[in-house]
């Protein structure tokens, strides 16, 4: 792993103190983006999270990336074959890229990206999803000359590229094997995106700056693909914690994007005519999980109990302010695939809830609702569940623990309730797929149903539209019976820039993508 050199001092709220602000060059174009958290890693895929992603997908492509509707295209493939009986996936790759130490994009890059991949030393995020743990088994990987790589998997997958191209996969990132130190450990990303990385200081900023090599695609940006030119010298991920300094360093100029304005300023910085707030609502669902392990949680009665106590409108409403609506299908409410089924929810009934929790044998044992307090959204969200569940006699109470700290509860399924986001994934397959699999092996699952898991397969090897449907219908008619988690809304993320940014766009996939982007004024901001 690339280890940052850590930072002299950090004071909280001071960004001129830890220098982050003044430190570019006075003829560098800087231009400077909000992070609530600093990254966990530079390595794609691994030991990652959303602002990690966002960082490195910067600096990492892929053989495919997401265009702006979320499908899936060739990005460092010029075009892509696929054999008739679907089991064969011929990627040719496209002349002139170049990797950020200069050395040219070869076949033989991209059989040493996928081994370390499926190396599990490297602890890549989505191995499971691609060694036929899950469903689908890549068994082999070939470059027949230096321009030419073949994929073969075990059965036909109409998601083999969609699983290919997912952000949380790092995009199957093609790295120059000068990533790695001389004793094999990650060092930096080597890879042929738009930016390289300059300096990571934990805690303070992460820098990318230019390459001025870049290979981009023609026509104009299209999500992951398309043209992505950098256009400035520099972008700075600015670590602020604290959602109030980071509105005040937007305020003064001293960073010029705010990501992920706390719902609450959203109606007061759209009356500011020095800024302009870019609305997306993405395919990310947030949720409240249940350790079904658990001796109070496995019972079906309790988790119904739970699902009856909650009044969604007036929750969703508390943490979004009424710019959200309720949710509770896996399924996003933008996607073609959420029908009249998908809206089937769990009822507030405070009438049952004494029922249900007599058939439970509840006798007022403590529940812990998990959270953290870098989403403002999560933390809410559990707050306003607890009162709620209090009220109905059961016995809440909040555990509020760093991101980090979380995320790893989360990965080794180590807690009760939880107030939990997930990434968008960009077709509803992937979606149920993200919450669903065997506990024994994937601790992060929360349903392991066995029908269902049957449905989900059977959903992930359809390209017809009806049967998929179906499949999806289902799967909600189960989860509303079930209760292996309960859905509350899709994320609605603001974005704020100062009007001297040109080019920024809003996205279905909720995470900042500064190549295209401008920044107007004097020099360095």
């Amino acid at each position: 792993m690339h280890r940052p050199r850590l930072p002299a001092f950090f004071l909280a709220g001071s960004l001129l103190a830890a220098g982050v602000l003044d430190a570019a060059p006075a003829t560098a174009t800087t231009l400077r983006i909000h992070t609530n958290s600093d990254i966990r890693s530079t390595d794609p895929g691994v030991n990652r999270d959303n602002n990690t992603d966002s960082v490195v997908l910067h600096m990492v492509e892929g053989l495919v990336g997401y265009d702006a509707k979320g499908q899936p295209q060739p990005l460092l493939a010029e075009r892509i074959e696929v054999s008739d009986d679907g089991l064969a996936y011929t990627f040719h790759l496209r002349e002139g890229v170049k990797f950020h130490n200069g050395k040219p994009l070869t076949a033989d890059d991209v059989l040493w990206s996928w081994n370390r991949f499926m190396d599990p030393k490297t602890g890549w995020r989505c191995l499971s999803d691609f060694d036929g743990r899950v469903r689908l088994k890549v068994e082999e990987v070939t470059a027949p000359d230096a321009r030419t790589v073949v994929f073969r998997i075990n059965h036909p997958d109409p998601l083999f590229l969609s699983s290919l191209a997912r952000n949380d996969c790092g995009m199957t990132a093609i790295t120059h094997r000068d990533s790695l130190k001389a004793d094999g450990t990650w060092d930096k990303p080597i890879g042929t995106g738009p930016f390289k990385l300059g300096e990571w200081r934990q805690r303070e900023y992460i820098s990318l700056v230019r390459n001025d090599d870049y290979a981009s695609l023609p026509g104009g940006p299209d999500g992951y693909v398309g043209s992505k030119r950098p256009l400035v010298d520099e972008v700075r991920f600015v670590v602020i914690p604290d959602a109030a300094t980071a509105k005040a360093a937007l305020q003064r100029g001293d960073i010029d994007i705010l990501h992920r304005l706390p719902y609450a300023e959203a109606a007061e910085l759209k009356k500011d005519p020095s800024l302009t707030v870019y609305p997306s609502s993405i395919w990310a669902p947030n949720t409240l999980l249940f350790q079904t392990t658990d001796p109070l949680l496995g019972k079906l009665a309790m988790r119904r109990a739970i699902a009856a106590a909650i009044d969604y409108k007036q929750l969703v409403d508390g943490v979004t302010y009424g710019l959200a609506e309720p949710n509770q299908s896996v399924v996003p409410l933008s996607s073609p695939y959420h029908t009249a089924v998908q809206k089937q929810a769990f009822t507030h009934d405070a009438t049952r809830i004494k029922q249900l929790l007599a058939e439970a044998g509840y006798r007022g044992e403590r529940l812990l609702i998990t959270t953290n307090k870098q989403y403002t959204h999560h933390f809410d969200m559990a707050l306003i569940a607890q009162a709620m569940l209090q009220q109905a006699g059961i016995n809440a109470e909040l555990e509020v623990v760093e991101w980090g700290a979380q995320q790893d509860k989360w990965q080794k399924g180590n807690y009760q309730l939880m107030a939990f986001g997930y990434s968008a994934r960009l077709d509803p397959a992937l979606s149920y797929e993200s919450v669903m699999g065997p506990k024994a092996t994937q601790p992060r699952k929360v349903w392991e149903d066995p029908a269902s898991l049957a449905l989900l397969a059977d959903a992930m090897r359809q390209a017809d539209p009806a049967a998929r449907q179906a499949a999806f219908d289902q799967l909600h008619r189960n989860a509303i019976d079930q209760v292996p988690l309960i859905v509350l809304f899709n994320t609605l993320v603001n974005d704020v820039a100062r009007n001297d940014v040109t080019g920024y766009r809003a996205s279905v996939f909720g995470s900042p993508r500064l190549w295209e982007v401008a920044k107007q004024g004097p020099a360095g901001g």
